[in-house]
């Protein structure tokens, strides 16, 4: 008796995961058309071409200053892989994600670049952002978007959203959601 107990509940509970994610999946479209009638290719914003970050394209380039202070171009990475993340301080994803994201760049930062731009125009300010990334001892580059056209051109309007970038630049893969390790190294090796 206990055993068929068991197997419904389990059964109950995998309906009651699909039925969110599928649910989720419907608000976050829903929420991506209200931002698509906000902002469209036809409107006019600096550097913003919604529809050129997708797979198998060119990944846009862009300049920010990370939290050192130093001015970092993503064309700069050519010849490299680059996992290029989108987060905030406050996202709980964001923070179950970073130590992975550590731990994956210190193993592989011969081949990949971790760069994790932090969303600063959403977030809490530097002084938050500076204790985060103590807090996690991250050693990879933190660029700033303080003014959002970067995560909007990247459409990072899920966070975290990561994308693998190949060597030339293209962009092979959008991830929606937190990453661990292992699916980063099955992401960087799927380039090959």
């Amino acid at each position: 008796m206990n055993k068929n107990l068991l197997s419904i509940a389990i059964i109950l509970l995998a309906v009651a995961i699909i039925f969110v994610n599928v649910w989720e999946k419907t608000a976050s479209e829903e929420n991506s058309e209200a931002t698509s009638v906000d902002i469209t290719k036809d409107e006019s914003i600096p550097g913003v071409d919604l529809g050129e970050v997708q797979e198998g394209n060119q990944a846009p380039d862009f300049t920010l200053t990370t939290l050192d202070g130093e001015e970092l171009k993503l064309s700069d990475y050519r010849g490299k892989k680059v996992i290029l993340n989108f987060w905030a301080t406050w996202c709980p994803p964001c923070k179950a994600e970073m130590p992975h994201m550590q731990s994956f760049y210190e193993e592989n930062h011969e081949e990949v670049e971790v760069i994790a731009v932090n969303l600063t125009n959403m977030d809490k300010g530097e002084e938050a952002i500076n204790t985060f990334v103590k807090d996690y001892e991250l050693t990879f580059a933190i660029p700033l978007d303080e003014a959002g056209d970067i995560g909007m051109q990247y459409q990072a309007f899920t966070i975290p959203t990561s994308y693998a970038i190949d060597e030339d630049g293209i962009i092979q893969k959008k991830i929606i959601g937190p990453m661990d390790e292992a699916m980063m190294k099955s992401i960087v090796d799927g380039m090959e």
